[in-house]
């Protein structure tokens, strides 16, 4: 069961010895948003109204934007529900038995508490180039099992490594939004494909310059979760904070089944049946298009994480039990992506008489302030800005897009490093704004401000350095225009 919330006193209101100043402030920070900042619904209402706005201040008439934001507002419903799949088949990957048991063996291998906390950011990081969804609750299990055997390991600093998969790396991987759509025609704003084209993976995720940048941020951020991990005399332990550690897969009672019904609930012949089909079928993809092309595409990666969770579960009723408990988790992405399809309607679509539209002038914009080369750190700070108040990956790029990308192409800036700058700077604000901790935080028991001055600690370090190797790196590429299929 999921463990209560810490009964202690925190970090906010008593001064542990632990704390430095940059985590006083963290933590000070945290506590205010908490209680200031609305729900993330609110800020894709907002948006709608901002980008109504700038619209009528370009010249474009009430009836043009009503009806590029009604027009356009299922525009992205493929996507939406792409997306979702993603967190749902994730979800259930990380809870299978056997993702249990290989929980319980990594839980081994640490041999302090320090070195727990940085093995846990490890496989948060790594994981998350996979599938962010999985690294989120893996990690957090993780960090559960490591509290039990563990006695000198800082549970706080334990569960925000548990979380810097999503807050360092996890959008320069595979479960890219925006690196998914860029790559699929199908997924995109119709009006996006004439300024984009399409863009492999081989021109975002795969890109030499990315996986250089995804490296170094790896290295970086276990580095920092190690160094700032509290030693054993000061460390905050999950019992001192009367966190209840236990957490299990209810299992089935074996029985014989009473009705045939009951037997193929719990029969694992169908899903070996289908796992087979499936596996072979995703055999063929591969060969017929490459790896790389095939885990692109949004339906073959959502199809290989459903099958192996099928694979993993068993039998009927215990995938079904794990895809009920995962579904809770993307409310929020199939209530406000519509609502973002909207806003990328009124920027790109709503016209001033002389044509000129939202998109088109804030594209223009960027390329004023920077070109070339010099445009990539310009764009990072900017995504990183709204992402504070906008903490949506995919949400944030189908508003983005359109005159991000415009601004790559007047100032030649390789697209596909447009995206990627856009993703390293993405993930930052995920590190000081608690919305997608919410998930890994009532797993773990704790609340926003006891992990925060972590993983504020980590934001600090990146941001610099995110800034300048997309800056260095932008001059290693060369412009390619748009290809349109």
């Amino acid at each position: 069961m999921i463990g209560r919330r810490a009964r202690t006193a925190t970090p906010a209101q008593t001064k542990d010895p632990s704390d430095g100043f940059v985590q006083r402030i963290a933590l000070r920070l945290a506590a205010w948003m908490e209680r200031w900042f609305p729900d993330t619904f609110v800020f894709a209402l907002i948006a709608v109204v901002i980008t109504g706005i700038g619209a009528a201040a370009i010249g474009a008439s009430p009836k043009a934007i009503v009806t590029a934001f009604g027009g356009g507002f299922w525009d992205l419903i493929t996507f939406t529900l792409q997306v979702s799949v993603v967190a749902i088949s994730g979800h259930i990957v990380a809870t299978s038995p056997p993702a249990q048991r290989a929980i319980t063996w990594l839980a081994r291998i640490p041999k302090n508490g320090r070195q727990a906390v940085a093995f846990v950011a490890l496989l948060a990081t790594s994981l998350s180039l996979i599938n962010w969804a999985i690294s989120l609750i893996f990690s957090a299990l993780l960090t559960k099992e490591l509290a039990r055997r563990r006695p000198d390991m800082d549970y706080r600093a334990a569960g925000a490594a548990s979380f810097l998969g999503l807050g360092g790396v996890w959008a320069m991987g595979l479960s890219s939004a925006p690196a998914q759509m860029m790559a699929n025609e199908a997924s995109m704003p119709p009006s996006l494909l004439p300024i984009s084209g399409v863009l492999p993976f081989s021109q975002t995720v795969f890109l030499p310059q990315s996986l250089l940048l995804t490296g170094v941020l790896i290295v970086l951020t276990v580095l920092i979760a190690y160094m700032s991990a509290p030693n054993a005399n000061r460390a905050l332990t999950a019992q001192a904070m009367h966190i209840d550690l236990e957490y299990e897969i209810r299992k089935e009672e074996p029985r014989t089944p009473r009705r045939p019904g009951e037997w193929f609930d719990t029969s694992w012949i169908l899903p070996a049946i289908v796992v087979t089909a499936g596996a072979a079928y995703l055999v063929m993809v591969v060969i017929d298009r490459g790896w790389w092309l095939a885990l692109s595409d949004l339906n073959t990666y959502n199809f290989l994480f459903i099958m192996l969770g099928l694979a993993l579960h068993g039998t009927p009723r215990k995938f079904l039990k794990a895809a009920a408990s995962a579904i809770p988790s993307v409310g929020g992405v199939l209530i406000q992506f519509p609502f973002y399809a909207g806003v990328a309607a009124i920027l790109t679509q709503a016209a001033a008489p002389d044509g000129t539209t939202l998109s088109s002038t804030l594209g223009h914009a960027f390329s004023q302030v920077a070109s070339g080369s010099l445009l990539a750190p310009v764009l990072a700070i900017y995504s990183v800005v709204l992402g504070i108040f906008l903490p949506s990956g995919g949400g944030k790029w189908i508003i983005e897009a359109p005159y991000v990308m415009q601004a790559a192409n007047d100032a030649h800036l390789h697209l596909g490093w447009a995206v990627q700058v856009y993703n390293a700077a993405e993930a930052l604000p995920n590190l000081i704004n608690p919305f997608w901790m919410l998930p890994v935080l009532g797993l773990l028991g704790l609340r926003a401000r006891h992990v925060v001055g972590f993983t504020f600690l980590q934001f600090l370090v990146h941001l610099p350095v995110v800034l300048i190797m997309v800056w260095l790196l932008s001059g290693t590429l060369e412009y390619i225009p748009p290809v349109i299929p």
